[in-house]
């Protein structure tokens, strides 16, 4: 069996995330009204509904308006640097799969700023009063693709070892 000849294979998973991302958004705008209802599942979890017009964590989102164009463009321009990386990586199923989770979250957050100036956030766990910053299924890829870029930075790093002995 040959081995792909491209990391482009993983575009499968890139488009699974997006396609969840934005379902979900979409029910989350139908279902809740921003800033003001709440779904408690548990005692540490609730769906939300929370605009966030600046970066992670809401960095920036107090600004008067600039960081959704620079947002914007630094996503196009990382998925555009993920795609060639991608285009370009065979052989290396973790790295491509980071990659594809990063890219698939990335879309998603940039189509919410197109269509709507802000991404749309629900997700927040809280401990007692602290609530962490809210979040949504792109954001959640991109964590866990950047966690896997990671693992496999390691990875690499045991693998160069072994042969230098």
């Amino acid at each position: 069996m040959t081995a792909p000849r491209s990391g482009l294979v993983w575009l499968w998973l890139a488009g699974l995330v997006l396609v969840l991302d934005q379902l979900t958004k979409l029910w989350v705008l139908d279902a809740l009204v921003a800033y003001v209802d709440v779904i408690p599942l548990t005692g540490f979890f609730n769906l939300v509904h929370v605009r966030n017009t600046g970066a992670a964590f809401s960095l920036f989102a107090d600004q008067p308006g600039w960081q959704r164009w620079f947002f914007l463009g630094i996503a196009v321009i990382a998925s555009a640097v993920i795609y060639f990386l991608l285009k370009k990586t065979a052989g290396r199923p973790l790295f491509s799969a980071a990659l594809a989770l990063i890219l698939g979250g990335a879309v998603g957050n940039v189509i919410d700023r197109v269509l709507y100036g802000y991404v749309i956030d629900f997700l927040d766990f809280y401990l007692g009063v602290w609530h962490f910053p809210a979040f949504n299924v792109a954001d959640s890829a991109i964590t866990v693709g950047a966690t896997l870029l990671i693992l496999d930075s390691f990875r690499g790093r045991a693998s160069g070892l072994e042969q230098r002995s």
